[in-house]
């Protein structure tokens, strides 16, 4: 549980409250589905993977859990591998700041403004 926290601890807190989409975890035969609730739900779940989802951050989800979930320690394995499942999303907040640089038009404003003056050609002897 103390390498959980530590690990959670790591991983960024936007994405905790709120989680954009259902995520899936695995371990053994325990499938575990992280489902987003509507704000004020709170946590919807057994009580191994509600104490797991508390010490992660989440605030409102629902959870789905199939196979031999009494094995306790698969199934937190795959509550586990669910909630680190939500954290693969990239969201804005982690974009790159993006730097924009002048179009080719922007750039050359004065040299395209310039009236184009055709130059007479000049004769070559031979």
């Amino acid at each position: 549980v103390f390498c959980f926290q530590l690990y959670l601890r790591r991983v960024r807190e936007a994405v905790v409250s709120t989680q954009s989409t259902g995520v899936t975890g695995k371990c053994g035969s325990v499938l575990v589905r992280l489902v987003p609730a509507p704000r004020g739900t709170g946590l919807v779940s057994a009580p191994i993977p509600k104490k797991l989802l508390a010490m992660a951050g989440f605030e409102d989800c629902y959870t789905c859990a199939t196979g031999q979930t009494a094995t306790l320690g698969n199934f937190a394995k795959a509550t586990f591998a669910a909630i680190a499942a939500t954290y693969s999303y990239l969201t804005p907040d982690m974009w790159s700041p993006t730097v924009f640089t002048n179009s080719p038009y922007q750039e050359f404003t004065d040299y395209l403004a310039k009236p184009f003056v055709k130059q007479p050609k000049k004769e070559v002897k031979y």
